[in-house]
């Protein structure tokens, strides 16, 4: 059970992060491969913030929450402005031309946005892992849950309810989807297409921004950090069925699981001949999503659309 808690909330990032590859997805049919790298570079911005908010190790479990959410709310939006920032410099002026114009950009904005990472912070790690008690919010029958693997349950639900009724619900979640579906329709009903690409852009922003803050708590990471779990994230997009809201996060979970499977229990021990199984888990996972790709080329939750649609 301990494995389950720790794949869930492993998944439950990569979902954040997944979410925002199939938000833009859905609404341009582009790839953003710089999303990964934003939120690798959100999270080293989250430590500064942390660390010019004063938040130390040893500081009682309440002050930590509040200064916690106060730099949640200070890197979420400047990173929303920053996504949207990139696609109105990098991606706009590029929406009809052939697919393989944006495509390269989108690379070309990864290496940019990685390497003002690297030119700020160096090479080093960085990371906040002793930041919340190693206590345990609940202990029973052997089936313990820490501080920092709830809070990561704490943010990402409520932030996957607020966008589902965002989406879903509001007049801009409209016209998000009416965008997504035909662009050309959606602006002669009156829907501002720019606008509206732009907000997608700056709320996956925001969700990369969130995912890196919490991935912070638990992990170290660097300029690079972000090519891994993007890939990853990207991957678990994919799974679920590209452009797919649950899908993403359907998918974002069971790479999670997965990956939690693999390396923490018994049976994956055998494996230590031919290396840890940790060393097994990205061709698990990608084994994984060649079967489903193979079998169901549309993802878990996707819609089988015709050639060319």
């Amino acid at each position: 059970m301990n494995v389950f808690f720790i794949g869930l909330t492993n998944g439950g990032v990569y979902g954040l992060v997944a979410l925002g590859y199939t938000l833009v997805y859905g609404i341009l049919s582009l790839i953003n491969f710089a999303h990964g790298d934003v939120f690798a570079l959100s999270g080293l911005v989250a430590f500064s913030f942390l660390d010019v908010l004063g938040v130390t190790a040893d500081m009682a479990l309440l002050p930590t929450l509040a200064l916690l959410l106060v730099c949640l709310l200070m890197t979420m939006p400047l990173f929303a402005a920053g996504n949207a920032l990139i696609e109105l410099v990098a991606y706009r002026r590029l929406r009809n031309a052939p697919r393989l114009a944006p495509l390269i950009t989108a690379i070309g904005m990864s290496f940019i946005v990685q390497n003002v990472g690297l030119a700020v912070y160096g090479v080093e790690f960085y990371g906040q892992t002793d930041l919340l008690p190693r206590t345990n919010v609940f202990d029973a029958g052997g089936v313990a849950l820490q501080w920092n693997k709830l809070i990561v349950l704490l943010l990402v639900v409520p932030l996957l309810v607020v966008l589902t009724w965002f989406v879903r619900t509001t007049r801009q979640g409209r016209g998000m989807r009416a965008t997504a579906q035909d662009r050309e329709a959606a602006a002669m009903m009156g829907i501002n297409v720019n606008r509206t690409i732009s907000v997608t852009f700056a709320l996956a922003g925001a969700l990369a921004a969130a995912a890196a803050l919490l991935f912070l708590l638990q992990f170290n990471m660097r300029y690079d950090t972000g090519f891994q779990l993007g890939l990853i994230a990207f991957t678990a997009a994919v799974l679920g069925g590209i452009g797919n809201l649950t899908g993403a996060v359907l998918g974002a979970l069971l790479i999670g699981l997965i990956e939690a499977f693999n390396e923490g229990l018994r049976w994956a021990h055998p494996l230590d001949s031919l290396g840890a199984p940790s060393d097994w888990t990205r061709a698990v996972i990608f084994a994984v999503l060649i079967l489903i790709l193979v079998f169901r080329p549309e993802g878990l939750l996707g819609e089988r659309t015709p050639e060319g649609a």
